[in-house]
C-alpha cells in the first residue's frame, strides 16, 4: 500500500473514533492514522479499543486500535472526569484494551484504567 493510501484510510478511521469519544466527553482529538509495519505504512486498524492512561498533564481517555496504536484521545482531565469518560465507553459497548502500554506519536505510555 502507498503511503498516501494508507494516511487516507488511517484518517477516516480515526475520525470515526474520534467522532465517536467527542459523543462520549464532549471533546475529543484525532491523533495517529498511520503506523509502520515491516518497513510499510500502513493504516490504524478499524476495531476501537478504550484505555486510560496518565500523562504530565493529567489522565486521558483514549481509543486504539487492537495493536495499541491511539486513534483518537480525550484532553487532559482530572482522574474521575477520565474515570467517567471511560465507563461510558465501556457502556455503549467499546471494549477495553487488554494490553499493558500504548502508543500515541512517539511515545508508549502504561495503560491504567484497572487502577481507577
Amino acid at each position: 500500500m502507498q503511503y498516501f493510501q494508507a494516511v487516507k484510510i488511517g484518517k477516516d478511521r480515526a475520525a470515526k473514533s474520534q467522532m465517536m469519544l467527542f459523543n462520549l466527553s464532549g471533546f475529543a482529538m484525532l491523533t495517529i492514522t498511520t503506523k509502520k509495519k515491516d518497513g510499510q505504512f500502513v493504516p490504524v486498524g478499524e476495531e476501537n479499543f478504550v484505555a486510560v492512561i496518565h500523562t504530565p498533564d493529567g489522565y486521558v481517555t483514549i481509543l486504539v486500535d487492537e495493536e495499541g496504536y491511539t486513534k483518537a484521545q480525550s484532553k487532559p482531565l482530572e482522574k474521575d472526569a477520565a474515570k467517567e469518560i471511560y465507563k461510558k465507553a465501556r457502556e455503549s459497548g467499546i471494549v477495553e484494551y487488554s494490553g499493558k502500554q500504548i502508543e500515541i506519536w512517539t511515545e508508549r505510555h502504561p495503560t491504567i484504567q484497572n487502577e481507577l
